[in-house]
């Protein structure tokens, strides 16, 4: 159960229903319904979830989000990632690698990211000019950037999700 109320759309202010509306489509969730807390936040978090790796392929968008989760323990990302994964072609194979840290099955270039996404997670101090060498052969500057941004966005939306005791929307997947 949440540790703070969720405003629901029948009891949003109007700023909050419009973005309800128009940019959630009527269905927002519990994130969102915490958020809402802060009309002003809830909207510049929700352009700027939009807009974090963009430069990346949405496969790799997703493998990057579910092995942060995984690493910080996010039933509420994790879950909602892998619902998202299954339509970029990820299967229960691959999330049982993402869990493990085994990225064998995956390609260089996802491997050479999951491997920056685990460091920058796991320890972001230790991260030196050795840790590019790999992303460097198979990212631009900018998807660089956009990886470390992705990173970072998961570990704050993994702070505050199951911290907050936000419950799950959708049915949840054995992993």
């Amino acid at each position: 159960m949440a540790r703070i109320a969720l405003i629901e759309p029948e009891q949003a202010p109007p700023e909050v229903k419009t973005i309800y509306d128009t940019v959630l489509r009527g269905k927002p969730g519990n994130a969102q319904k915490a958020l809402a807390h802060r009309p002003e936040l809830l909207k510049n978090f929700l352009g700027f979830y939009g807009s974090v790796g963009k430069s990346l392929e949405r496969k790799l968008y997703e493998m990057v989000y579910i092995r942060v989760s995984f690493l910080n323990g996010c039933r509420y990302c994790l879950q909602h990632h892998v619902a998202f994964s299954r339509n970029v072609g990820l299967n229960a194979d691959d999330w049982a690698g993402l869990k493990h840290g085994d990225y064998a099955r995956f390609n260089e270039k996802h491997q050479a990211a999951l491997t920056y996404a685990e460091k920058l997670t796991r320890d972001p101090h230790g991260v030196g000019d050795a840790d590019f060498v790999p992303l460097k052969k198979h990212f631009s500057d900018a998807e660089i950037l956009d990886l470390h941004l992705l990173v970072g966005l998961a570990n704050l939306t993994n702070r505050f999700t199951d911290p907050l005791g936000l419950e799950l929307e959708i049915p949840e997947q054995p992993i």
